[in-house]
């Protein structure tokens, strides 16, 4: 492994309680009767592309209208996530990312809006140590595609992709490259090499 790339949600930090009320709050104040959303829900969505998850818990909403409710949720997300205070990394990220990108070239490609990222990077202060980063947002991609553009965009040699579901294991095969599954996260993968906490990529640059 001389380059890696990293999911988001589920494998770096977990924001889903803190955006799950974010959400709600937007539903609430666009008044749309939807149902309540949980940090729990969350962890079954987040890793889908945006239009997916807004499709599964607006159903009965036209498509303008999620891709609206969406845009707002987004909003209110990002807002709620500027004033966390509270720390949403896994034991150990930071230390691990920041040792990792002294050993190789990091990247990051996400399912996420346009600029979660960043602020992601920019909440942690990550951002001098990635190389990197795609989501759909910018792309309307697939996770795939992203990966394999980041890949080729960068002349990456011995890449890995690190997520937390079963959606990122089949977007490594999408590009071609293997995959690390993150046992700690919010899905379930078996028959791949796989991680029970974030320091244990370090074994592999070792």
């Amino acid at each position: 492994m001389k380059d890696i790339i990293f999911d988001v949600d589920g494998t770096l930090w977990d924001t889903t309680d803190v955006v799950a009320k974010a959400w709600n709050q937007a539903v609430a104040s666009a008044g749309i009767e939807a149902k309540h959303i949980t940090g729990e829900i969350l962890k079954r969505e987040f890793g889908k592309p945006m239009n997916v998850i807004a499709e599964d818990l607006f159903p009965e909403l036209t498509q303008e209208e999620r891709e609206r409710i969406m845009e707002f949720c987004c909003e209110y997300e990002h807002s709620y996530l500027e004033a966390c205070e509270e720390d949403l990394c896994y034991e150990g990220m930071r230390d691990t990312f920041i040792t990792l990108s002294r050993k190789c070239r990091v990247c990051i490609v996400s399912n996420c809006q346009s600029g979660y990222i960043e602020q992601f990077l920019r909440k942690t202060n990550l951002e001098s140590y990635v190389t990197d980063i795609e989501c759909y947002g910018n792309t309307k991609k697939s996770k795939g595609m992203n990966i394999k553009t980041v890949v080729e965009r960068n002349q990456l040699t011995d890449p890995v992709y690190v997520g937390d579901t079963a959606g990122d294991c089949e977007a490594s095969r999408e590009a071609g490259i293997p995959f690390i599954f993150a046992a700690y996260g919010f899905g379930a993968v078996s028959g791949t090499e796989k991680i029970d906490k974030i320091a244990d990529l370090l074994k592999f640059i070792e």
